[in-house]
């Protein structure tokens, strides 16, 4: 705009102006030329608009007959009519065919404007304007061209004026922000839009027109008369130029947007949905336990989904109990496990707003006929609106919208989660709804899962606990210490044991073995050879003779399969059924395949005899020496059958350590085996330390983290019986025997200081040295062994094993061994090499037991 726009803007309306600026009309698009005839009918002037427009040159023009020199001579006699008539004082207005030069053809059609005029000497002349018919016949077509897309346009569109007020617009515009097209005429942004929203647009309409850079969808938001809700539209404005290139204003292109913003935040929450089910599917349920679910769940929700979340549970679900009175109305206790805020860190109330809050393990009750207890009952979500409270800022005042979703998991409500939503936040919809109960249903199926788990690892460890001895067996002349690490943490079960059983004449036998296969099968057939284990152990036969017996249990367990599928294929038609029968077979079969070593410790002739099925060999540690392996025969593993088993004895002298152990100690898939063994020898190098020392050093020491198999470690320190504890005596095969049998022992416990016991081992000693006398053939040997216990041993030749049976009250004997098992804790025999042993075990009086009266034991019998 130059300095004399700007002082026409200045000016009031009305007052006469002076203007320099170069035209601004229509005369900026028809280029208007001219030129005039004298009195003669000749050209005297000759313009140079004319020159340019028409393509002559005014010395090609000026006192030229112009009928003559440019019209068609088809034209001329026309033309010569016409002149006259101006001459004469006539207007005319017509379209004339010219050409450029003389004899040319026809190179244009001008229309002409003439107009008679007058010189200072009363002379009649003219006056003529020329026009480019052509550049009028375009600007037609423009005009209509810009009529039609004005009118016509699908888009809300207006002019505005150099001084910001809308010069035109169309009926879309009008449309789009309500009434008729005619009342925006002259109207300003604050006539159709709100304040706030007229002043942005006016400000981009000034910058508009004084930069040139346009605008591109500027959002506006606003009402329609006649309607209440907020409607949204977008607004681009260019500048608009002149022929000359000047501004003569701004185009606004304007649209309602309101239903495509509408489904553009549909779809924005459409994604943001999905992308929350993405994230709730890929990190709830991750873990097994149920507080950890539930904060998982919450950390999806909040903020992302809701400002407050809480997740409240059964409490007898929590507790194990399958059913609890009031689960199916709602009433029952409920244990809130997890809280999540973004807004406070005060937890939701639990009942109702006025009473307290409810904490983060807290139990509690929902009223039986608030929303909460009806979300529980119907198992249906319920949207909980927000109240208003006058005491101050309870629930009503910061929350406005509240989810109580029941979490059902396979038709079962476990519990409750409660997304809140606060002021300045949308309230839930329908939507929303959805997405909460999908939520709550993943989360409730995980929390289930994690119940069930909970169930089922409670019980495999009672499992476990059932099938492993006590946390510190004791033994005569060991110290024992052992370990348990299983290869899986989801159910902490195995196929490793151990286990320390006690024998007659205070031997040990300790047993280390390694069912193949992993998990409650492996387990369970654990369980079921460390029975056969003990069962065999307390016939007190050889060790090679109880791995013998123990390998036709495990060939007979895991052979009951095939004679059971063997039963199934004879009836069964179908070649893929007995397939997967013969597959299931084979696993059985894997299952009670086992490794095992086997020793018994005798403390008085510190022998330790070893027999080992597959197993790794022990491994010894005297004091001062380096860890050795023990050279035991492998053998084949329990299952496998067809070979015998071999049994070495090893003298073990005192302090010695033992270390009976699994694979799963030195074996992994980071180190070959030797590594690991040789590992193993040297972290029990240092055995000097307490023995629980040791097996803690031992499991630090070489990497028991992996979790690739079970552990069992059985480490032993040796300390064989004294010899002021042991009372070893040969006796004649003669009937005075028997009074010196009791005479040795009465001595030999008066020694000890057990006098309270002498009545009693002298009568059972008598008659087991009686029943040697008259059963048995040889020598007798008498032994009497003091440690926790005392053990009275009778030996004789004869291989013939007492029976106990009862006596009828007619019969004159039969009731020695009755009265041995009525005085003694227990009693037995066993072979040996060279005939039997009988023996019987009494318990050292501790000052609270009363000892059993010999005398009323005899009377008793009849």
């Amino acid at each position: 705009m130059d300095p004399g726009e700007r002082r026409h803007a200045r000016e009031p309306q009305g007052a006469p102006v002076w203007q320099s600026s170069r035209p601004g009309s229509i005369y900026d698009y028809i280029k208007v030329a001219s030129f005039s005839l004298g009195p003669d009918g000749r050209v005297d002037q000759w313009s140079e608009r004319a020159e340019q427009m028409l393509g002559i040159p005014a010395r090609h023009a000026l006192g030229k007959d112009p009928v003559e020199a440019f019209v068609l001579s088809e034209f001329r006699e026309t033309g010569r009519r016409k002149v006259c008539e101006i001459l004469d004082g006539r207007e005319w207005t017509g379209l004339v065919p010219y050409r450029r030069e003389a004899g040319g053809a026809a190179e244009g059609l001008a229309e002409i404007y003439v107009m008679p005029a007058e010189n200072e000497h009363g002379e009649r002349g003219a006056v003529c304007l020329v026009v480019d018919v052509r550049a009028l016949r375009g600007i037609e077509t423009d005009l209509a061209a810009a009529q039609a897309v004005f009118g016509q346009s699908p888009m809300g569109f207006t002019l505005f004026g150099t001084d910001l007020k809308l010069l035109r617009v169309n009926e879309r515009f009008a449309t789009v922000f309500g009434g008729p097209a005619g009342k925006y005429r002259g109207g300003t942004p604050h006539d159709f839009l709100p304040r706030p929203e007229a002043e942005r647009m006016t400000v981009a309409l000034r910058r508009v027109l004084e930069t040139g850079e346009p605008v591109s969808e500027m959002q506006l938001v606003g009402r329609v008369p006649g309607e209440e809700d907020r409607r949204r539209w977008s607004v681009s404005l260019y500048r608009l130029h002149g022929a000359s290139g000047r501004p003569i204003g701004v185009a606004a292109l304007a649209s309602d947007v309101t239903g495509r913003r509408r489904a553009e935040r549909e779809a924005a929450n459409a994604r943001r949905n999905l992308a929350l089910l993405n994230e709730a599917g890929a990190r709830i349920g991750n873990s097994l336990d149920l507080e950890t679910t539930a904060r998982t769940l919450l950390d999806v929700a909040v903020p992302q989904f809701c400002d407050l979340a809480s997740v409240d549970l059964y409490q007898g679900l929590l507790a194990g109990d399958e059913e609890q009175p009031g689960m199916s109305d709602g009433s029952a206790e409920l244990r809130r496990v997890a809280f999540a805020s973004a807004v406070s860190d005060a937890p939701l109330p639990g009942k109702a707003p006025e009473e307290d809050p409810v904490a983060v393990g807290a139990v509690h009750r929902y009223p039986f006929n608030s929303p909460c207890a009806a979300a529980l009952r119907t198992a249906q979500a319920q949207i909980i609106p927000g109240r208003e409270s006058e005491e101050g800022p309870e629930l009503g005042a910061v929350v406005h919208s509240t989810l109580a979703v029941p979490m059902v998991a396979r038709d079962t409500v476990v519990g409750l989660v409660q997304f809140s939503r606060t002021k300045g936040s949308e309230p839930f919809g329908e939507r929303d709804t959805a997405l909460a109960v999908e939520l709550a249903a993943r989360a409730a199926v995980c929390i289930d899962n994690a119940r069930l788990y909970r169930r089922e690892h409670e019980r495999a460890l009672i499992l476990q606990r059932s099938l492993l001895p006590p946390g510190d067996p004791e033994a005569a002349g060991l110290d024992i210490a052992c370990r348990y690490l299983p290869g899986t943490t989801a159910t902490e079960v195995g196929g490793d044991w151990f286990d320390v059983i006690e024998l007659p004449g205070h031997r040990t036998a300790l047993v280390v073995g390694d069912v193949m296969g992993r998990g409650l099968r492996a387990a369970v057939a654990m369980g079921e050879l460390r029975t056969a284990v003990r069962t065999l152990a307390l016939l007190d036969l050889e060790p090679a003779e109880v791995l013998g017996a123990l390998d036709e249990i495990a060939r007979g367990l895991g052979g009951s399969g095939d004679r059971g599928a063997a039963r199934s294929r004879s009836g069964a038609a179908s070649g893929g059924a007995a397939q997967g029968r013969s597959a299931r077979t084979a696993d059985l079969s894997e299952v009670y395949l086992a490794t095992c070593v086997y020793a018994v410790y005798d403390p008085i002739t510190r022998v330790c005899t070893f027999a080992n099925a597959g197993h790794l060999p022990p491994v010894l540690v005297e004091e001062g020496e380096e860890a050795l392996l023990l050279d035991v025969p492998p053998g084949m593993p329990l299952g496998v059958g067809g070979e015998p088993f071999e049994e070495i004895e090893v003298e073990l002298p005192d302090g010695a350590l033992l270390a009976l152990y699994t694979d799963g100690l030195v074996e992994s898939r980071h180190h070959p085996l030797d590594e690991g063994l040789q590992a193993f020898r040297r972290a029990l190098s240092d055995s000097g330390r307490p023995l629980e020392d040791v097996c803690d050093h031992v499991l630090s020491a070489l990497d028991t983290s992996h979790g690739e198999d079970d552990i069992a470690l059985l480490m032993a320190r040796v300390h064989g019986l004294p010899k002021d504890a042991v009372g070893d005596w040969s006796l004649a095969p003669e009937p005075r025997s028997v009074a010196r049998a009791r005479e040795l022992a009465r001595d030999q416990l008066n020694d000890w200081g057990l006098q309270a016991l002498v009545d009693t081992t002298e009568l059972l000693v008598s008659e087991l040295v009686t029943n040697a006398l008259r059963h048995g053939h040889g020598e007798i040997r008498l032994r009497l062994l003091l440690d926790r216990t005392l053990v009275c041993e009778v030996w004789d030749a004869d291989l013939a094993q007492p029976r106990r049976r009862r006596a009828r009250d007619t019969d004159e004997g039969g009731r020695g061994l009755q009265l041995v098992g009525l005085l003694s804790e227990r009693w037995g025999s066993r072979r040996t090499p060279r005939g039997k042993t009988v023996w019987f075990e009494l318990a050292l009086p501790d000052g609270d037991a009363t000892p059993v009266d010999p005398a009323e034991a005899l009377l008793s019998l009849f």
